[in-house]
């Protein structure tokens, strides 16, 4: 472990002086975007964070006070293991790779570049929330979020330059040369280009959009190519506390709408300076919607490709009989004569399905511990999941319209019950109305309850940013 390097590492980075050159080069650019990008006007502050420092799964990274710009992003892999085989596809039980096999270039290097690009984009996309931050805790999480897709930007860059060569220095550069929303240089999927303004939207995309990034890391950890398994491996141990902010962020929002709802005659929380129950699913609605597209066609040849070249696994890949899913097939509703019709679609085409069906059940677990505070409330409404194929713009039901129950329904019928259904820009004014800063430690807005407990065993009231 090389931590006190100019790039902390433990892939023994002072041993290749060409890499080291090519990395330090790119550093002061890094950094430059990440002054012009990160976090706005905290960036001279101590922000009490957690920094890897090593990859065993007991004390793997340290707090304390740190101002952003000095952040040791560094380059975490997970150790090897020992004669480590491909575990599924057509190379089964093969030994991985730990150079690009040529025929796969292309493909390694637009899945890197690809996963590369969401990183810097969701910092983008989070950069003005610190001005409205509802508390110091939630602050402080905000720029743990980003302080480690940073890092995570980092570690995606380390696999372009040391396994890709020019062409990879060449992708690493133009990774921060694209900026979220931009006209002219986007981000490569359209969900981080999504403006993120208010905090409501920030912790469903952490609990949404970031649980995607959960599993397709997941899938990636099963990559043949093993620098990139044991890169994405190490990214999952910092991903987790990405989704614990969205979780328990949209759970401190449900909690306090209800307290709010019964301190009002009318059951009303807006009137109370909250953000109301059916606001709140209308919100589910949309980022669940949206982050649902982020695992791309039900039916697809690339997954298939993939799989097949052992690039994208299986999350739990040991669990299933068949590891090459040749002859398998996998039930998929598609979308025929104006209604659903199940059809059975080729186990290797369906690999992306495979996917989002774990994700729709992990959600759903988020779903019933939300449920579970509104019943503990003695409120009388249940939050839901819309139907995965609703309000969908990649895959085969992109082109129809469907309800939140999952009916088919004309374009028409759904414009005019799209206000029932998604935000309207009414009940955005309403949301951002509420996003004014208060960063006394221990205090909350009103229109969010306080967490359970502090971070790395600190107390609520812990003075988490120390202003310069």
């Amino acid at each position: 472990m090389q931590l006190f390097e100019k790039i902390p590492n433990n892939v023994n980075l002072s041993q290749n002086k060409q890499l080291v050159r090519a990395l330090e080069k790119w550093q002061p650019n890094y950094l430059k975007w990440w002054k012009e990008s990160g976090p706005d006007d905290f960036q001279d502050d101590w922000i009490y964070l957690r920094t890897a420092i090593t990859v065993e799964p007991s004390g793997w990274a340290q707090f304390d006070y740190v101002k952003m710009p000095d952040y040791r992003w560094g380059i975490f892999l997970t150790p090897p293991v020992p004669n480590r085989t491909i575990g599924y596809g057509d190379q089964s039980e093969q030994p991985v790779w730990q150079e690009v096999p040529g025929e796969h270039r292309n493909a390694l290097r637009r899945i890197i570049v690809t996963q590369g690009d969401t990183e810097p984009a969701s910092v983008e996309q989070q950069r003005m929330l610190s001005n409205t931050a509802p508390s110091m805790y939630d602050c402080r999480n905000l720029f743990q979020v980003n302080v480690e897709e940073g890092r995570h930007l980092w570690a995606m860059v380390y696999l372009l330059h040391c396994y890709f060569g020019r062409d990879g220095r060449e992708e690493a550069e133009e990774l921060l040369e694209r900026r979220s929303g931009d006209a002219d240089k986007p981000r490569i999927l359209n969900t981080f280009n999504e403006p993120i303004s208010d905090w409501l939207s920030f912790f469903m995309f952490t609990m949404f959009t970031d649980r995607d990034g959960k599993y397709q890391l997941l899938a990636l950890s099963r990559s043949a190519f093993d620098p990139l398994s044991r890169t994405t491996k190490f990214m999952l141990t910092e991903e987790a506390h990405h989704m614990f902010v969205g979780e328990t962020g949209v759970g401190r929002v449900v909690k306090r709408a209800c307290e709010l709802m019964k301190a009002d005659k009318n059951e009303d929380a807006r009137s109370q300076g909250g953000i109301d129950l059916v606001t709140l699913q209308k919100y589910i609605n949309y980022w669940y919607s949206s982050s649902l597209d982020l695992f791309g066609g039900e039916i697809s040849s690339n997954a298939a490709d993939y799989f097949a070249s052992g690039l994208k696994g299986r999350d739990r890949e040991e669990t299933y009989d068949d590891h090459i899913a040749l002859v398998g097939v996998y039930p998929i509703d598609v979308m025929e004569n104006g209604r659903l019709v199940r059809r059975e679609v080729p186990m290797r085409n369906a690999m992306n399905e495979i996917l989002r069906d774990e994700y729709v059940k992990d959600n759903e677990r988020g779903l019933a511990r939300w449920n579970k505070v509104i019943q503990e409330q003695g409120v009388d409404f249940e939050l839901k999941l819309p139907n995965r194929n609703f309000n969908r713009t990649m895959g085969i039901y992109a082109c129809f319209c469907f309800s939140p129950d999952g009916a088919p329904i004309t374009k028409e019928q759904f414009e005019a019950r799209r206000g029932e259904w998604l935000p309207t820009e009414g009940d955005r004014t309403h949301v951002r109305s509420l996003m004014l800063p208060v960063l006394e430690p221990g205090r909350m807005a009103n229109w969010i309850a306080p967490p359970l407990r502090g971070i790395n065993g600190q107390p609520i009231e812990f003075e988490y940013l120390r202003r310069v």
